[in-house]
């Protein structure tokens, strides 16, 4: 049986390859992972992802699970300890940026504000796109020029609009997979 033809983006790296079948582009509902995929996100700007996804259970670690509670009240021996950290992306700016981001989202009302509020951007379904190959596929569109806007607005960094389109599409707020990728049907809703 041959393989099923997936977005050229993922390769054949097991963990990359699992990624992009498993969670790239299913749509995440929970406020507190969408979150977490902002953030992380947010780390890869400069990098590739696969340089993030194999270092996401350290970055768990280090960020005691993503709990923006806890993030938001860290201060700057926070900061030193995840710059001593070989596990995780060590950028001073990126760390403090998670504490700012964390803040914000708690300012917005937490999981299910935040949750409502970007699912409010695609009418509470993912928007589906039809590329036929990857080099049809935008960098940034002017929704994701948008919401990076009104992130940025409500206290966010690390937020662009290309960083935000990445993690739209990671979140499932729009299908990006390519129209001859096994996912891309997958995550169409069908036509009754």
């Amino acid at each position: 049986m041959p393989s099923p033809i997936r977005c050229g983006w993922c390769g054949t790296d097991p963990l990359y390859v699992a990624y992009h079948d498993t969670e790239w582009g299913v749509p995440e509902y929970d406020g507190r992972a969408l979150w977490e995929k902002l953030i992380l996100d947010g780390f890869q700007a400069g990098l590739s992802w696969i340089t993030i996804l194999r270092k996401r259970d350290a970055f768990r670690a280090a960020f005691q699970g993503f709990d923006p509670a806890i993030i938001a009240t860290w201060d700057e021996a926070e900061i030193t300890r995840c710059l001593a950290d070989p596990g995780i992306v060590r950028h001073r700016g990126k760390i403090a940026a998670t504490i700012t981001n964390a803040r914000a989202y708690l300012d917005l009302g937490g999981a299910e504000a935040f949750s409502a509020r970007m699912w409010r951007y695609v009418d509470g379904a993912p928007l589906q796109n039809d590329w036929p190959d990857l080099a049809a596929v935008p960098a940034f569109t002017p929704l994701s020029e948008q919401v990076s806007k009104d992130l940025r607005r409500a206290g966010f960094r690390f937020c662009g609009p290309t960083i935000t389109y990445a993690w739209m599409q990671a979140t499932g707020l729009v299908n990006d997979h390519i129209t001859p990728c096994h996912r891309h049907a997958a995550l169409t809703p069908h036509q009754g």
